[in-house]
């Protein structure tokens, strides 16, 4: 099920000055500014939807089973992009390359585990949208 982010609402949470992650380092004791995660995520909200990742074949692209993409159906999708498509009747979040033909795409997997498709003349291909962000809780 796909979720349209038509409606703006107010998520504006303070944003720290940046944490290191590696050794610790003397700890700034301000506020950096505001962030409201819909205009950092969100750049077209009338042509943006959220979906679940199922499955593992994006991985390697930091995309992991039950994450929330942020899909724009408003960007063109270029080769190395990774998208959200219809093939033969079924979605597929995958990265968008062209093939050896230049005339034609390919779907790459991130994952080893999983051949990648190429998209031959009778396939019923489109692109719905280009995956620009990827929204996952630890827990």
């Amino acid at each position: 099920m796909f979720y349209l982010c038509s409606a703006k609402n107010n998520l504006s949470t303070p944003l720290f000055p940046g944490i290191s992650a590696g050794f610790p380092s003397p700890a700034d004791d301000h506020m950096e500014t505001a962030l409201d995660l819909n205009d950092y995520l969100i750049n077209r909200p009338a042509a943006t939807f959220l979906v679940r990742a199922r499955g593992t074949s994006m991985i390697g692209a930091g995309i992991f089973d039950g994450d929330i993409l942020i899909v724009d159906k408003s960007v063109k999708a270029v080769s190395g992009q990774i998208v959200i498509a219809t093939l033969d009747g079924e979605f597929t979040v995958k990265r968008l390359l062209k093939g050896q033909n230049p005339d034609r795409w390919r779907l790459q997997p991130e994952n080893p585990d999983f051949p990648a498709r190429d998209i031959v003349p009778g396939d019923d291909f489109s692109v719905w949208g280009v995956v620009t962000g990827v929204v996952r809780r630890l827990e």
